[in-house]
This record gives structure tokens, sequence and C-alpha cells, in this order.
């Protein structure tokens, strides 16, 4: 299911090609020349473009991107000319061995479905040369995240719909034993549960968990996990049971106060404008009482702006 909320515009590859060169040729970038291109563009048509670049010019159009542009306007772009698995496989690379930065990482593995990681581990192969486990085991520390994140990216989780009742009981009686029950916490239970489990099966377990101990699931989690571990659990349960709404909910964290994150904010634009954005764009409606494009368009300026409020879409 694509939930475009740009639309792409259809144009000659080449024509695209001719007018980025122009963009960069001269003194100066016409940022918003390229802006205004690649933004309209879909997957296939920025890798169209990119082959028609080097054939008319002998020139890879991602280097030249990068010396062109610059800020938060170049982070954004050049994020985009990736497909989504290769946009999260240069994330999670870049957050586990440049500017370490363990909750981007996290954030990413925990709120992909299984077949996602898949796709995104074997471009993480092909592009660093490692595999994706062995940065894990180099950066992140702790039985938590080290094993958490590992059991994340190497279970291969049920992704239908079906779960059965019985056995979702089953596991938030074991939850409740291993948390709130008890003195400490048994975070092996936790991990086994939550890296193991479908996605349709952990928010009936969190349901079940509500009904039967009065309280919730997320709470607990609060409760008895701290760091990027609590992080890490909060991440898989909230995108089980409604992923927009987490993604919401984020960037309205990366907006609020004074400043705003952007390095947060471009990733999660970018990343969900080909997957759900429609659905991230009602979510936050419903849950902050202003549009997206308001808030983006209110802590944002010039061709930044622009990328990323093409990318959302109108209202």
């Amino acid at each position: 299911m694509s939930s475009l909320t740009y639309s792409p515009v259809l144009t000659s590859p080449r024509d695209d090609a001719i007018a980025l060169y122009r963009a960069f040729k001269g003194f100066g970038c016409d940022t918003a020349a390229v802006v205004n291109i690649i933004a309209h563009r879909d997957a296939t048509q920025r890798t169209l473009i990119q082959q028609e670049y080097r054939a008319m010019y002998s020139d890879d159009l991602i280097k030249r991107m990068s010396s062109e542009l610059s800020g938060d306007v170049k982070k954004a772009v050049l994020l985009w000319m990736n497909d989504p698995a290769g946009r999260d496989a240069a994330i999670v690379r870049d957050a586990l061995a440049v500017v370490i930065d363990l909750k981007a990482a996290t954030e990413v593995i925990c709120s992909r479905t299984p077949a996602q990681i898949q796709v995104f581990k074997q471009i993480y192969y092909s592009r660093f040369g490692v595999q994706l486990e062995q940065d894990i085991e180099m950066q992140a520390s702790g039985d938590h995240k080290k094993v958490l994140l590992l059991a994340h990216v190497s279970f291969r989780r049920y992704e239908g719909l079906e779960f059965d009742r019985m056995a979702a009981e089953n596991d938030a009686k074991v939850l409740f034993k291993a948390g709130e029950k008890r003195i400490g916490t048994d975070e092996t239970a936790f991990i086994h549960i939550f890296s193991e489990r479908s996605s349709a099966h952990l928010a009936a377990v969190s349901a079940a968990y509500k009904s039967m101990y009065g309280s919730s699931l997320e709470k607990a989690i609060k409760k008895e996990t701290s760091g990027n571990f609590e992080f890490g659990l909060l991440t898989i349960l909230r995108c089980a049971e409604n992923p927009a709404k987490y993604f919401a909910k984020s960037l309205h964290k990366a907006m609020k106060g004074m400043g705003t994150r952007d390095t947060d904010l471009i990733r999660i634009v970018v990343t969900r404008t080909e997957i759900d954005m429609q659905y991230i764009k009602g979510e936050y409606q419903k849950n902050y009482g202003k549009t997206l494009h308001d808030a983006i368009k209110a802590e944002t300026s010039g061709n930044y702006r622009t990328f990323l409020l093409s990318l959302v879409g109108p209202h």
C-alpha cells in the first residue's frame, strides 16, 4: 500500500538531469531548483535521474549534490535520494558508526516490520561491508540494548493479523510476573516476548494486560525499565498498536519547546513519506490540534522548509 502524500510529477529523467546540471553550474547552487525537482520524484524516478546524470555528465549526482548543497536541506535531500531500505541502512550506520545516536538506531530498528528489516540488513552489508549485528555489538552496551536490538534484527516475526487470544493472555501473565509482581525486573522475559511476537499479538498482549491488571503495559515498562532499553520496548509496543500515532508523537517532540531537533524531524519526515505519511498527518492533527504542515512551517525556513513541506504534502 502506497500512501504518497506528494504526487510525483511525470517528467523525463533526462530533462531532470539537465535541469539539475544547470542548477549546479556557475557560481553557487540554485538550491530552490534542486528542491523543486527532487521533492516531487518517487524512488524509481530518483534512480533513473541518477543513471541519466552519470551517462550524460560522467559524474555522480549524489556526490555533486553533497558538494553543492549545505545544512539541513543537504541532509534531507541526500537521505531522500535513497530508496526506503537504503535510507534505513544509511541512518542506522550513521547512528552506530559515525555520530553515535543509539536512540535513532533503536527507533529505526524497533519500528520496522520484519520484512523491512531483512531488506535493509542486506543493503547494510553490501554497502558498508559489515553485518548490522556486528555494528550493534560494537556500540550497544549492556544486556538490554544489545540483546533487544540483536534479537529484534535476527528474529523473523510473523506479519499477519491473526493472533491467539489465550497465548496473548499467557504472555501478559508472564510480563506481569517478570515486572510489576516482583522486586527487580526479569528483562529476559520482556526481550523474549517483544522480539519474537508479531505486532498483532503484541497489541493483543497489551489489551489483555490492561483488562487483567487494570493498568497499562506501557506504564509497567516505564516503571520497570529505563534508558534505551525502555525506549526500545516502548517503540516496539507503540508501533505494534499504532505506528502513525507513534511517529506523530515523535515529530511533535522534535518540534516542541525551544529550537527544533532537525535530525529527528528530517529522519521521520523523509523515511515515512513513502510509507504512511497520510496516517501520521491525521494522528498529528487529532492529537495536537494543528496540522503537521503548519507545525513544520512554523519551525523551519527557506529551501529546507519548502523541501519538507513538499514531502508532507498539502493539508
